[in-house]
């Protein structure tokens, strides 16, 4: 079992998802770091690490490239960028990661969200998306989403996912961390 105070969750303190990975570390007593860049609008302003534009660019990655990993076109291209290079810092600090989002059909995850998760799969990261649709957790393996009950297996994790939380999504939130850790404190 991963001692949770050794334990430090990565995240965008954005509303929804970011919000409620943040509060349940909190809450199990976990370290947490969430990634800003002037100009974003955050929900959970705690333990804030601010990108500089250098460390942004650490983060980069062509726009053409991405489109065609997540099979979707980005329109508002100076805007995603910048969220997409704060993700990367995300997903590079947590060596498991978890979100909470929509699956779809050709296996990818909608939104922003999806870039934790296409980062994860290409960083060889375990990966694990809660299907709101579905109602369950998906862990990805050997190629393939299969239904599994994950637990934080690792002293850094990345949480993402949805701005539009559900009511299943933020107990798949919790039921993580007390399955990981136990009760919380």
């Amino acid at each position: 079992m991963v001692d949770k105070a050794k334990c430090t969750l990565y995240s965008g303190g954005m509303k929804g998802a970011e919000t409620a990975f943040g509060e349940a570390a909190e809450k199990w007593g976990l370290n947490e770091v969430n990634f800003s860049y002037d100009g974003h609008a955050m929900s959970r302003e705690k333990h804030v690490a601010m990108l500089s534009e250098e460390d942004l660019a650490r983060g980069d990655i062509s726009m053409e490239l991405a489109s065609k990993m997540m099979s979707r076109t980005y329109y508002e291209k100076k805007k995603i960028r910048k969220v997409l290079q704060s993700i990367f810092h995300m997903v590079n600090k947590g060596h498991q990661v978890f979100a909470v989002g929509k699956i779809l059909a050709d296996n990818t995850v909608k939104g922003g969200t999806g870039w934790a998760v296409e980062l994860a799969r290409l960083f060889n990261r375990p990966v694990s998306v809660f299907d709101q649709d579905r109602k369950s957790w998906f862990t990805w393996k050997e190629g393939a989403w299969t239904q599994d009950e994950p637990r934080i297996e690792f002293d850094t994790i990345a949480g993402s996912g949805t701005r539009n939380l559900s009511d299943d999504g933020q107990k798949a939130i919790d039921e993580l961390f007390e399955r990981s850790f136990g009760p919380s404190r």
